[in-house]
């Protein structure tokens, strides 16, 4: 008899799918992540690519920061998606998305998608989680905004992000049409 959750040849895997711009991925997305690979036996880190928005960092970049805050991590995949993220889900095999929410105000948004990814895809669940107490306030946007303009995110975001937002800012400052 195979222990709850434990992968089998009747057990497949549990894989979730945590989507996201990440530009960047912050502590916050981190701990999500720490606390879905406490639910999922794989994590599969998907990078939405969206063609109508601006992003810092190209999608390689991105890519590549997330690899290197989970350097020994077996179980997390990074992926870039596009189109419905649902059709990514079953074609990967997983069973739920992964949302984060940090207020009561990203609750009415979240909902709705997650309940059009399930009129869409019934066999798709999507499960909300909030990030520790110390990571509810940030946001890649208010990072970034701070990071453009001095301030110290350090304790905000992975050694290797927050090196890239100096470069980015450093390299935005000597050439401002960036």
């Amino acid at each position: 008899m195979f222990p709850l959750n434990m992968p089998s040849a009747t057990n497949p895997p549990s894989i979730a799918i945590y989507p996201g711009t990440f530009d960047p991925i912050t502590n916050g997305h981190i701990d999500l992540i720490h606390r879905a690979l406490n639910l999922f036996d794989r994590v599969i880190i998907a990078i939405a690519v969206n063609p109508g928005k601006s992003p810092l960092f190209p999608l390689t970049d991105r890519m590549t920061m997330i690899q290197q805050c989970f350097p020994d991590e077996a179980r997390i995949e990074v992926a870039a998606v596009s189109g419905l993220l649902v059709n990514f889900a079953v074609v990967r095999g997983a069973r739920a998305i992964i949302r984060g929410l940090r207020a009561v105000s990203d609750f009415d948004y979240e909902f709705q998608l997650a309940l059009m990814n399930r009129k869409l895809e019934r066999e798709v669940d999507t499960v909300f989680l909030m990030p520790a107490f110390r990571w509810i306030y940030i946001s890649s946007s208010i990072i970034k905004e701070a990071a453009r303009h001095g301030g110290d995110v350090s304790e905000l975001v992975p050694g290797p992000v927050n090196q890239r937002l100096k470069e980015a800012f450093a390299a935005q400052a000597v050439n401002p049409e960036k």
